[in-house]
């Protein structure tokens, strides 16, 4: 009998030997390559946690007890103790299981964690309503090396440290390599330093050396001193101990017994801890532990070889790091920006290229952002490779930094509209919403991979703040045999029809285009313009519209409020138009994880959804 079939509930894990949780801990991992192989998701960082999420089940009860998982894409092991393992195959999948923290799935999951750089000022929050409910349970906040690049982490850390709030923080480090020597000594002296009778000791001396006459404060001083330059010496969490945090480690995140040994030494230290974990990314699968990159998140592969099962194809992100490479080697003012994402922003080849002028500043939108716009200031043309939900972490900096100056930044808005299995927190669906009221910014998306070529070669020339935004993945199996010049501001024709017009945006061109097809061969007039230029729009070409549709729809892979479609409204609105107007966009709700054909047939945003919401609403 397997081990895994033993546990029906977390309680279960704390009846298992230190051996029996080890073996555990091996199918644990079969089980996950298995199914993420099917699946897909993010593999290597859940590889990594898994002694280190069942060392927190043997100490730790979460009915009560509270945990933040930053960015939250390491929870598998923990959704699969928690009594999701008999639905573990829907994972990521329409109405399955999210690949996220999701209380309304689960007690267990306490906190809806998707972006970076978030879990300790939440923690700090549920620590404080604690104490303020007069409770005694633990709270702890997981956060990795990278998430700890994000300013926010900082913040917390500043604020936690000096609350003197009990709180348990544990940095998950998976990107160094530490020896086994070092790795003990340094548990070793954390063992020491932690141990209840040191810190009553140390709290005692204090005391007594506090209280002798005229050089009692001198001398304490002087003692505090000589124990901070020791601490210099030997100790790697020097940081945070000055932040106020009691550091713990570094410690090897593989040995159960070790990190069960310090989670329960944590919880007898009043205040904040740190408790700083070494783990490998991919570890017990050979493909992820050469390449986490690759598979931090994957789509369906095969286990034996690593390979993804899918066909490659020609994608939005691929065509955006082919052009910014040509125009790169055309002008040397031009510098790419990522935050941490050179791979799925498809910088990586200008990062080969031109090392010089690449920036990675981690997990930083907003540093990143304003960085952007100081290397504008001084004569450069950066351009921000981002995705559309990572961008809003850094909307004041947008405003404040960039357009109110009107300074030349292009920001590459990545993974705009639903991107599928990732759900709520990562749907592009906001972006035309929080970008289109900015002064400055003019925004276009293509409605396809050959005109967002030459839409980002038009970009490459201006000198004002310029937003493109293009889906994840590639085309659909439409072709367009029409593409005019991109001039600012202009629509361009691809159906003619007077009765009925569509207004489409992006990507939904694609189906958009399909659905006029289908309404032409019922008879109806209908014309297609694709709205190349979602800001600044294109009012001759609705002039000339307006005097001829009695029907106007307008077609966006953006929430309803406050999009394309409304600008379309405003414009329609104040020049008195008679007709219909219809909207047809996502509405107002987050819009959960599943394939994106799913959600865009769920919200009628596919070719049969435009097509009968056209056909619903002629009179």
């Amino acid at each position: 009998m397997k081990y895994m079939d033993r546990i029906n509930t977390p309680d279960d894990i704390k009846r298992l030997s230190y051996k029996e949780l080890n073996k555990l801990s091996n199918e644990l991992r079969d089980f996950l390559i298995d199914i993420v192989s099917k699946t897909g998701g993010h593999l290597a960082s859940n590889l990594g946690v898994i002694e280190l999420t069942l060392a927190l089940f043997y100490v730790f009860n979460f009915k009560k007890d509270r945990i933040v998982w930053d960015v939250g894409h390491q929870t598998y092991v923990y959704k699969i103790l928690t009594g999701r393992r008999d639905r573990f195959h829907t994972l990521r999948k329409y109405e399955g299981i999210s690949g996220f923290p999701k209380p309304t799935e689960s007690e267990y999951d306490h906190f809806v964690t998707g972006h970076s750089s978030t879990s300790i000022s939440a923690a700090l929050g549920m620590a404080r309503a604690r104490d303020l409910k007069g409770e005694k349970h633990n709270v702890i906040a997981v956060i990795g090396d990278g998430a700890l690049t994000g300013g926010m982490a900082f913040e917390a850390l500043n604020d936690a440290g000096s609350s003197k709030t009990n709180l348990i923080v544990i940095l998950n480090d998976n990107e160094m390599s530490i020896s086994q020597n070092v790795g003990s000594l340094a548990c070793y002296l954390s063992k020491i330093r932690t141990a209840p009778a040191y810190i009553n000791l140390r709290d005692e001396l204090e005391s007594i050396i506090k209280k002798i006459p005229a050089v009692g404060g001198n001398l304490y001083k002087s003692a505090e001193k000589v124990k901070d330059g020791l601490k210099h010496l030997v100790v790697h969490g020097m940081l945070f101990e000055d932040l106020g945090f009691k550091y713990l480690g570094p410690i090897d995140g593989h040995n159960i017994e070790v990190l069960i040994e310090v989670l329960n030494r944590a919880k007898t230290i009043k205040g904040p801890v740190l408790i700083h974990v070494v783990t490998k990314k991919g570890r017990g699968y050979t493909h992820a532990e050469e390449k986490p990159d690759v598979f931090h998140g994957v789509d369906p592969f095969e286990i034996e070889t690593g390979e993804k099962l899918s066909v490659k194809k020609m994608t939005y992100s691929k065509v955006f790091g082919e052009e910014i490479v040509k125009y790169a080697e055309k002008d040397n003012r031009v510098v790419a920006i990522t935050a941490a994402m050179p791979d799925g922003t498809g910088l990586t080849e200008f990062s080969n290229r031109f090392p010089n002028r690449f920036f990675d500043v981690g997990i930083a939108e907003q540093h990143a952002t304003t960085m952007a716009a100081g290397l504008a200031k001084e004569g450069f043309k950066p351009v921000f490779a981002v995705y559309s939900t990572f961008l809003q972490r850094a909307y004041d900096q947008v405003i404040h930094d960039i357009c109110i100056q009107n300074l030349p930044v292009l920001l590459a808005i990545d993974r705009a509209g639903v991107v599928g299995e990732d759900g709520e927190t990562h749907q592009g669906v906001f972006d035309l919403s929080y970008l289109r009221i900015i002064p400055n910014l003019t925004i276009l998306s293509p409605k396809d991979l050959k005109e967002f070529r030459l839409m980002l070669q038009w970009c490459f020339k201006q000198d004002f703040p310029i937003a493109i935004r293009y889906p994840r993945g590639g085309d659909t199996d439409v072709l367009f045999d029409k593409y005019d010049d991109i001039n600012l501001g202009k629509w361009e024709t691809l159906l003619v029809g007077e009765e009925i017009t569509i207004l489409a945006a992006g990507k939904m061109v694609q189906h958009a285009y399909k659905a006029a097809i289908k309404l032409k061969e019922k008879g109806l007039d209908v014309g297609l313009i694709n709205c190349r230029f979602v800001k600044p729009i294109d009012e001759s070409k609705l002039n000339e519209i307006i005097k001829t549709s009695k029907y106007i729809y307008t077609v966006e892979d953006n929430v309803l409020y406050g999009g394309f479609g409304s600008s379309v409204n405003e414009y329609l609105l104040k020049h008195g138009y008679k007709g219909k107007v219809i909207n047809i966009a996502y509405p107002d709700e987050f819009i959960p994880h599943g394939s994106v054909d799913i959600l865009y047939k769920k919200y009628g945003l596919d070719t049969e959804g435009i097509y009968n919401t056209i056909i619903k609403n002629i009179d």
